[in-house]
């Protein structure tokens, strides 16, 4: 039989094996801590994000960093007609600013009245684009500018010759040297002032207020129309900041545009003639729809000659859908809110 001591040094070692496993074991996790609930005051009007940040659509931005100067240069060089073969055509013959950046033309003229081979799109907001040109075949709108300047239908010069005209005006040697801080001209810096100048032709609409939180910027017929634009789909090609040219899309995803409209012509291929890839086959850019109110004929072939008429071709075309007369109005009525300002003044009002 056990002796008394003995279970009382046996209680005394359990005892201190368990405060030892309490002391020293890891403590519980912290529960995570439950959000308070604060009230929030009521608004009628949203704020600039919790617009934008859930719609497809961005807002332009409010201010570019851009060098002033060649701002001014090449403003100067965009409405030059020394750029052509022949002094007569410019930047601004096919992209007027005073017709929203576009001719108004279904094919621009060129140089000894040559006919074009796609409808001029406009050149407002252009910077936002992800390629330059209908086919996409400039990167940049550096490059976009060698193609008008050199193009046998359009300015049908050569870059000596475009040089050597340059040079002999003392205006253009000055601010060239004061720019660049070269004492020659050589072509890049005219692209370089040149599209430093297109960059700068942002037009901020009554839409993009909108989207900053200005819910009284539109009527509710314009709302309603945004909401048909979003729910047909019409967003998914025309979207991002320039609501469009930030992808290629096939011309008649749903019916054949071109056996309808008949006539194909090489300009119809897109973007197959610069990949070579049939699958790039009636591919084009989707044009931007900013002031798209304004740039009437619309698509690459300049063949439809009305906002109606383009929403309702869309529809048939693209999405496989006929819109109600009502629709169809709703729509348009979203479209004009698209039409931006440029140095204040709406282009609609532009003389």
């Amino acid at each position: 039989m056990k002796k008394p001591w003995f279970y009382l040094l046996w209680f005394l070692t359990l005892c201190v094996i368990a405060f030892g496993l309490w002391r020293f074991s890891p403590p519980e996790p912290a529960r995570k801590q439950e959000p308070a609930n604060i009230p929030v005051a009521a608004t009628n009007t949203p704020s600039a994000s919790s617009i934008s940040s859930s719609e497809p659509i961005q807002p332009l931005p409010l201010s570019i960093a851009l060098d002033e100067r060649k701002v001014s240069l090449g403003n100067k060089l965009f409405h030059d007609p020394k750029l052509s073969t022949n002094n007569t055509i410019s930047c601004a013959s096919c992209h007027d600013l005073k017709q929203a950046g576009a001719d108004g033309r279904r094919l621009s003229l060129g140089v000894l009245g040559q006919l074009g081979d796609v409808n001029s799109p406009t050149v407002f907001n252009s910077g936002f684009n992800f390629k330059q040109f209908w086919d996409g075949r400039a990167d940049t709108l550096e490059d976009q500018v060698d193609g008008p300047v050199t193009n046998p239908k359009e300015m049908d010069s050569k870059w000596p010759d475009v040089i050597q005209k340059l040079k002999q005006d003392p205006s253009y040697v000055s601010a060239f040297h004061a720019i660049y801080a070269q004492e020659s001209i050589d072509p890049l810096m005219v692209q370089d002032a040149i599209a430093t100048f297109e960059r700068s032709l942002i037009t901020p609409s009554r839409f993009d207020r909108y989207l900053r939180g200005d819910q009284a910027a539109l009527s509710d017929r314009e709302k309603a129309g945004y909401h048909l634009f979003k729910e047909h789909g019409c967003v998914v090609c025309h979207q991002g900041v320039n609501i469009g040219g930030n992808m290629f899309q096939s011309m008649g995803k749903m019916a054949d545009y071109f056996a309808d409209r008949g006539n194909v012509t090489e300009s119809d291929l897109g973007r197959f003639n610069v990949t070579k890839d049939p699958r790039d086959r009636h591919k084009f850019k989707v044009p931007t729809l900013r002031n798209v109110a304004l740039t009437a004929p619309y698509f690459h072939d300049g063949t439809v000659e009305t906002l109606d008429a383009a929403v309702q071709t869309m529809a048939k075309y693209q999405l496989g859908i006929s819109f109600s007369s009502e629709e169809t109005a709703l729509i348009v009525e979203f479209l004009h809110t698209l039409t931006g300002e440029y140095q204040g003044k709406s282009l609609a009002e532009q003389p």
